[in-house]
């Protein structure tokens, strides 16, 4: 399985840091529009063999950005893997600050929209509705975690599992965690709302699916204390959560040749844990 999974990654590595202002769009996936604002029209990249007869597990990725920018394509490699791993995996485009002019309020009701098409199409697409996961890094993190935690701002469909990749999960106080730094706090004039509103770790409950979180230890952006706060919500409210710490590894490390191999590893295996692909 290693060996197999080294050489996928291999193949399909995609770089995670270009941010063109026209984002490039996957020419091996079916694209699907799942929410229309005003005239913008956003689009979901689907990729794996759709078979109405065998429903497949599901996984839809946010890429990151800060909310401001970013481009589906980021996490190409980790869709066209696991597609060859018998699921049916999904990028997702949303709206975000530098092309759309929207805060972080709005991206957050775009992402639950799109987990909430995902599973309306569920049948057509050939995807078990009860097998949906919701994946991202970074700001994308963020959104695949609210998804999965906050009531409100649109559909409470939630995803089944949530897989985030150096995540925005804490973006107030909670608990005896703060900022160590209060201008890394995120404020109204970037969130739209204050940071309670749209911080996973403030809404988790019996609602709440299965988490598995990697992150890397020396990350300034995303401090690891924060993920931290986030396992212990998860651990109070009894949710299933497992925290994996990359020692020296900073923000966005996921994506790099020498973590990249690592991390899919990790996803893959608490896919398998789940009962959702086979070892």
């Amino acid at each position: 399985m290693k060996s197999m999974i080294y050489l996928s990654l291999c193949l399909l590595a995609t770089p995670l840091f270009a941010q063109p202002s026209n984002p490039p769009t996957p020419k091996d996936a079916r694209v699907e529009t799942y929410r229309k604002v005003g005239s913008t029209e956003l689009k979901l990249w689907i990729f794996g063999e759709s078979d109405p007869k065998a429903k497949k597990p599901a996984i839809v990725f946010f890429h990151g950005g800060g909310w401001n920018s970013g481009t589906p394509e980021q996490f190409a490699a980790h869709a066209r893997y696991f597609a060859k791993r018998g699921m049916i995996t999904i990028l997702a485009e949303y709206r975000v600050k530098s092309r759309h002019g929207v805060l972080a309020v709005e991206c957050v009701k775009d992402a639950k929209a799109a987990i909430a098409w995902v599973r309306e199409n569920a049948q057509r697409l050939g995807i078990d509705p009860d097998k949906i996961a919701a994946s991202g890094g970074s700001a994308g993190g963020h959104l695949a975690a609210c998804t999965g935690t906050i009531t409100g701002l649109g559909s409470d469909e939630r995803p089944n599992a949530m897989i985030l990749f150096n995540a925005a999960t804490t973006l107030a106080a909670i608990g005896d965690w703060k900022f160590e730094n209060p201008k890394m706090e995120p404020g109204i004039d970037r969130l739209g709302v204050k940071g309670q509103v749209i911080s996973p770790a403030h809404h988790i409950g019996p609602h709440t699916p299965p988490a598995l979180l990697l992150h890397g230890t020396k990350d300034e952006t995303v401090p690891y204390a924060s993920v931290v706060a986030f396992e212990k919500e998860m651990k109070k409210a009894d949710r299933p959560c497992k925290l994996i710490g990359y020692e020296g590894a900073d923000h966005a490390f996921f994506n790099r040749p020498e973590y990249l191999r690592k991390t899919i590893a990790e996803a893959d295996a608490f896919l398998v844990d789940l009962g959702w692909i086979k070892k």
